[in-house]
């Protein structure tokens, strides 16, 4: 199946920034919409920022105007940039693609996550 590889995470003071990639391999046919969840510890898995193969976006109303999602299709690759970053944002940090597979047609696909920590 195709993989989800994650990069990015790390430790940041309040304020500070990171970016966050994920990039798709294997036997990709397509790739639909693209996504980054994260989950703290003790708390649900949540949808941080989602964007379309059209380059739509939608974003949770706790990170709207600090995060910005992108991707690039040929490189089958998403981005989330994350600014003026708070404590609350410490979470592991997962990528999710709707993938179309040459061998196994349509699935959901998630990264193992990268953490984000952001101390005050």
């Amino acid at each position: 199946q195709v993989q989800l590889v994650e990069s990015g995470g790390g430790l940041v003071q309040a304020g500070g920034s990171l970016r966050l990639s994920c990039a798709a391999s294997g036997s990709i046919f397509s790739i639909n919409t693209m996504a980054w969840y994260r989950q703290a510890p003790g708390k649900q898995r949540d949808l941080v920022a989602s964007i379309t193969r059209g380059g739509s976006t939608n974003y949770a109303d706790s990170v709207k105007g600090r995060f910005t999602i992108s991707r690039e299709n040929a490189k089958n690759t998403v981005y989330l940039q994350m600014n003026s970053l708070k404590p609350e944002d410490t979470a592991v940090y997962y990528c999710n693609a709707g993938i179309v597979d040459v061998r196994d047609g349509a699935y959901s696909q998630w990264g193992k996550g990268t953490l984000v920590t952001v101390s005050s």
